[in-house]
């Protein structure tokens, strides 16, 4: 951490005496009131060859920048998008010198004179003190913009592809500056400092946290773990995070793993990790893959830590099933639905169904089913699973072991899968191979118990998938 801050007070040293180069103070910035002016700082940043100068006009750009209201973001945002293409005339005299004559040499030429400008805009933002944090910011003002574009703000096609064009920028130079080498794994426990304690309760994605004694319960008894992905360039932001049960069995439900007045297991007792909750912290950073490493690097230093442990499993919500229910019910000819399910899980509209043991029984009768078919059967566009937490765990080669019924009665739990949870089963020996089955053929790999539970005379699935969730 010395060196990170040692490297910092440099920059800021450089951007410091840069500023005096350019003639630029912060002062001199306030007064450009517009997207446009800013955009003209851009073109001056990415024509410079100074790096004191460049330094500090990345800075000045990214304070400007951060004081604006979203409509000046998005009026920024939009100009970079369309203004910061690649030279087309460069491209085309790349193509024919390369095609007159081709080596690789040329060919480099033509790879860089096909990258859009807007990416080394993004670099050279970066060189800022600060700069990784604050383009990750951007690239979720550039969420906003695309959302609000496909909406209905506009309907212009060339400036909805030059806006995903943007954002392939930033993913692709973000999958650099993010991979695997970069990150730094920390064990989040009671000693951890506040202020980082503090974004662990804000970036709960899963199951919220209450407050600080919720969070205690969850990270300082011996048989809860809780463990990040740090970046040097972002020290203080956690980028995920998972949050860890060590127990003797595998758990159906979240209320107990929850519970503060369980006794605690001591972790030599153990048997079983659950992974209970896995939190994205960075939306800027979507797309960016950080949720398998963080998995298989936990479940290693646990083998180390509590060499007892054999069993390593997830304990999932199904966000998507509900909505996907609901669609099946409507549907003429339900993809996952026997005729008579449908007439039995009209007790969902109740709010209070699970509380009747009768009725409960009954919709656990059509619901499990369902679920199954829902795993297993319903895809989305690119043919894969429609939830995506399991698109995400099958995708690291974890197996579909349980469904469970009523495994999580929140309020939250209710409404996205009328309690549902699932048991994603991370066999070490299996890995590597249900990766493959996934990833090659989209075959969802799941247990015996849970083909069983799919219903044996339903219609065969419909030639148009669902849109994905």
């Amino acid at each position: 951490m010395a060196a990170i801050s040692f490297f910092g007070d440099l920059l800021q040293t450089i951007s410091e005496r840069g500023r005096d180069l350019i003639g630029i103070g912060r002062g001199d910035l306030a007064s450009r009131a517009n997207a446009s002016d800013l955009v003209k700082l851009c073109e001056d940043l990415i024509s410079r060859r100074g790096e004191a100068s460049g330094v500090a006009l990345a800075r000045l750009i990214l304070d400007r920048y951060a004081s604006f209201g979203p409509a000046e973001r998005h009026a920024f945002l939009r100009a970079i998008a369309l203004d910061f293409d690649a030279d087309h005339a460069a491209v085309d005299e790349a193509i024919a010198a390369y095609r007159a004559a081709p080596s690789r040499a040329r060919l480099g030429i033509l790879h860089e004179a096909a990258e859009p400008r807007s990416q080394e805009l993004i670099r050279r933002l970066n060189l800022a003190r600060g700069g990784t944090l604050s383009l990750v910011r951007m690239r979720e003002d550039l969420f906003d913009l695309r959302h609000a574009l496909r909406s209905g703000e506009t309907s212009d096609p060339a400036l909805l592809d030059a806006v995903d064009s943007l954002d392939s920028d930033f993913e692709h130079l973000f999958a650099s500056w993010f991979n695997r080498g970069f990150l730094v794994l920390r064990h989040i426990d009671w000693t951890t400092p506040a202020h980082i304690l503090e974004k662990i309760i804000r970036y709960e994605a899963v199951h919220a946290i209450a407050d600080w004694d919720d969070l205690r319960a969850r990270i300082e008894p011996p048989d809860r773990r809780c463990f990040a992905f740090f970046h040097p360039a972002l020290a203080d932001e956690p980028l995920i995070f998972v949050e860890v049960a060590l127990t003797g069995e595998i758990a159906p439900a979240i209320a107990p793993i929850l519970s503060r007045e369980r006794k605690p297991l001591q972790p030599q007792a153990a048997t079983t990790a659950i992974f209970y909750s896995i939190s994205n912290c960075q939306k800027g950073l979507a797309g960016v893959t950080f949720g398998n490493f963080l998995i298989k690097q936990v479940v290693e230093d646990l083998t180390r830590e509590v060499p007892t442990l054999k069993t390593f499993v997830t304990l999932s919500p199904v966000p998507g099933f509900a909505a996907w229910l609901a669609r099946e019910r409507r549907a003429d000819s339900p993809q996952g639905l026997l005729l008579e399910d449908v007439e039995i899980l009209r007790a969902l509209d109740d709010p209070d169904w699970h509380t009747d043991k009768a009725k409960a029984e009954a919709v656990r009768k059509a619901l499990i089913p369902a679920a199954a078919a829902y795993f297993l059967r319903a895809k989305n566009a690119r043919g894969r699973p429609l939830d995506p937490v399991a698109r995400f765990h099958l995708g690291n080669g974890a197996r579909l072991d349980r469904i469970n019924f009523l495994g999580d009665t929140s309020k939250k739990g209710l409404s996205q899968a009328h309690g549902l949870m699932v048991n994603y089963l991370y066999d070490l020996a299996a890995i590597e191979r249900n990766h493959e089955t996934y990833a090659n053929l989209g075959t969802v790999v799941a247990s015996p118990a849970v083909s069983r539970e799919l219903r044996a005379k339903l219609p065969p699935p419909r030639a148009v998938v669902l849109a994905e969730a």
